[in-house]
């Protein structure tokens, strides 16, 4: 039994910084996954012709930017987007580059 007030059992202490970093980690984790999918997509239809120039052009320009955008992200946090991969064991890596 502990005192009233006094450390509980169990209990363990949370680094807040640390618990930041992690959520922002998996936060752009997802977004580049988002990301990497819709790069996919675009070039799925860019092969398949449905695209006007303009568009190809227009979808290249975005992907370009977004890409940009998860770099900064990444540095302003202190990621590469090498962290933001898994390792998902026999399934292989959770984002495998483009």
């Amino acid at each position: 039994m502990t005192e009233r007030g006094g450390p509980r059992e169990g209990r363990f202490d949370v680094d807040r910084e640390q618990m930041g970093r992690d959520l922002v980690a998996l936060v752009l984790t997802v977004v580049e996954l988002l990301r990497q999918l819709m790069e996919r997509q675009a070039i799925r239809r860019v092969e398949q012709g449905d695209l006007s120039d303009a568009q190809v052009e227009q979808i290249g320009e975005t992907l370009m930017h977004l890409e940009e955008r998860m770099t900064e992200l990444c540095d302003q946090h202190g990621l590469r987007l090498d962290d933001l991969n898994l390792d998902l064991g026999p399934l292989g890596s959770l984002l495998p580059r483009t």
